[in-house]
């Protein structure tokens, strides 16, 4: 099986927003500010393949869904549908999708599932042969979503999905689709039932996979967040998400699973350290995957 860090559209979102009550003396050392005050954000997925059989895409960035008034209010850079771009480069279409997994229905992590805009023209899905994973509990959040987080979901999205026919909603930790190559995991701290796909390793120790690779979704965006206190203004329980992260790092350290980050726009792929004082941190990071195999 091999890995590849798929580029889509990337945003400039304001950074105190992204950093949570992080001051700003802080985080702008970790990511300099334009000056409107927004920070440079990647939209990121992951293409593992074959995997079970099957060629996988774990999210699918932001897209080019928007209409051009709200493409510049949620500081989208690219008009074209660039998911699709560094898809083709890969070697593959979206035609060539066989499962599409979804941390999380909000725009910047489900939008690329859309064709681009075109005036006068409804949403449409793409990826026509795949199937579309999506946990139960956020399932229930995007059908009935609170008005903190209602402008972060695709109103037309459900229905989409549901028209397909190969919508698989999953509650525990496999899918039908993906069998045990796949394991889930689930956070409530970002937005209820956000879902960390773990692609299991090669490897087991004492009936645990090691080896593996997470995809950390908004539960770590990057690698400034790996530091435990550092939240989203976006989290709707940010000292719940301290605690999912600080035992998901535990976790991934004691099984050397690698951390897959979306948001972190010079780093795809690290792995987890924790210094004397008990601090977590990243180490072996890699900027982008290209065909490169899970045990690597």
């Amino acid at each position: 099986m091999k890995l590849w860090s798929i580029i889509g559209n990337s945003q400039k979102l304001d950074g105190g927003a992204m950093f949570g009550n992080a001051p700003r003396a802080m985080w702008e050392k970790w990511a300099a500010p334009d000056q409107h005050n927004r920070i440079e954000l990647s939209c990121r997925a992951l293409l593992a393949s074959p995997l079970n059989g099957k060629t996988v895409l774990f999210e699918t960035g932001i897209g080019a869904f928007f209409e051009p008034r709200l493409r510049e209010r949620y500081g989208v850079q690219e008009s074209r549908h660039v998911l699709l771009d560094s898809l083709q480069q890969a070697g593959f279409s979206h035609e060539d999708i066989d499962v599409v997994v979804l941390s999380h229905l909000h725009f910047d992590h489900a939008g690329g599932l859309l064709a681009a805009w075109q005036e006068g023209q409804p949403a449409r899905l793409l990826f026509p042969n795949a199937t579309y994973i999506v946990g139960a509990s956020h399932w229930q959040r995007a059908l009935n979503p609170h008005p903190r987080d209602r402008a972060s979901f695709i109103p037309e999205l459900p229905d989409l999905l549901q028209q397909s026919g190969r919508l698989e909603i999953i509650d525990g930790q496999t899918s039908q689709a993906l069998g045990d190559s796949v394991h889930f995991s689930y956070s409530d701290g970002h937005t209820p039932g956000l879902m960390l796909a773990e692609i299991v390793g090669p490897e087991s120790v004492d009936g645990q996979p090691h080896g593996g690779v997470v995809f950390c979704a908004d539960l770590i965006p990057g690698r400034s967040w790996v530091h435990v206190p550092i939240t989203m203004g976006y989290d709707r329980n940010a000292e719940l998400l301290i605690d999912e992260k600080r035992r998901f790092l535990e976790d991934k350290l004691q099984r050397n699973v690698h951390l897959f980050f979306t948001h972190d726009p010079g780093c795809a792929l690290a792995q987890v350290t924790r210094d004397e004082k008990g601090r977590f941190g990243v180490t072996h990071t890699v900027v982008e995957l290209h065909a490169r195999p899970l045990a690597a």
